[in-house]
């Protein structure tokens, strides 16, 4: 069989929502060492034939752990596939076909974040929402200062208040340290699910677990919440959010 057909015979990831299940075997192998770029990876097969990225591109990930819990995900699949219960899958085709080739623009979009930064925006008042935003995000901030060296300035009400230029410069050279694509996918994600390039470092250098930084990004809406109740529709977009940030923070563990 030529390469050329070999490569037409594969899975492809397109188009699967609501589709019923077409194979029986999910597995894991090395990628093949003829090329360079997939020296090291894994690939998943179903069937024997590997997945395609929604581009077309070989779903190749860095580890083999990483490898296992996507598999899981495709063994998971009843009669019907659902792309909704395979956040994992989903955030690795993100790395491969929307951060590969692109590392320099996501870095930077993630850095742009920190320029105004949820943790550095503080409520003048009622005084109990004061004081919990100065209790989840103060720790942070005095974190980010030790850790990385960004000494960041904290604003009252919502005026823009521009960051030191030394300041966004550690946290750029932070998000610089994170060389894979994989990596950056889950630090992207996590920070436009918080608003905070902060408290996506914080998870990713260990200082914070998913479950707190998840809970430190929505203190102004907890706080909502405990005085006017909480909106069906709202709620279930948060929980489909919730989702995506665990799938984040699950990634980054498993390519560690």
């Amino acid at each position: 069989m030529t390469k050329g057909a070999d490569v037409a015979k594969r899975v492809d990831g397109r188009g699967l929502a609501g589709r019923p299940r077409f194979y029986k075997a999910v597995t894991v192998a090395p990628a093949s060492p003829s090329r360079e770029r997939e020296a090291g990876a894994f690939r998943l097969l179903l069937d024997g034939k590997g997945v395609r990225t929604p581009a077309g591109k070989a779903m190749l990930v860095p580890t083999q752990a990483l490898a296992q819990a996507i598999a899981a995900e495709w063994e998971a699949q009843a009669d019907r596939i659902d792309p909704a219960t395979m956040p994992l899958t989903r955030l690795a085709n993100s790395a491969i076909d929307g951060v590969m080739g692109r590392e320099a623009d996501v870095r930077a979009d993630i850095v742009k974040y920190a320029g105004s930064d949820l943790v550095c925006y503080r409520a003048e008042s009622p005084p109990e929402l004061v004081r919990l935003q100065s209790q989840a995000w103060d720790p942070v901030l005095a974190w980010v200062q030790a850790a990385l060296g960004a000494d960041l300035r904290v604003a009252q009400g919502i005026m823009p208040a521009p960051q030191p230029g030394s300041a966004t410069a550690r946290i750029a050279g932070a998000v610089e340290a994170r060389r894979s694509a994989f990596d950056l996918a889950a630090l992207h994600v996590m920070t436009t699910l918080t608003g905070s390039a902060v408290l996506a470092l914080a998870h990713a250098h260990g200082r914070l677990g998913v479950e707190e930084a998840w809970r430190a990004a929505h203190v102004d809406e907890d706080w909502q919440i405990s005085q006017w109740g909480e909106d069906a529709e709202a709620k279930a977009r948060r929980e489909r959010r919730w989702l995506d940030m665990q799938a984040a923070g699950r990634l980054l563990a498993l390519v560690a």
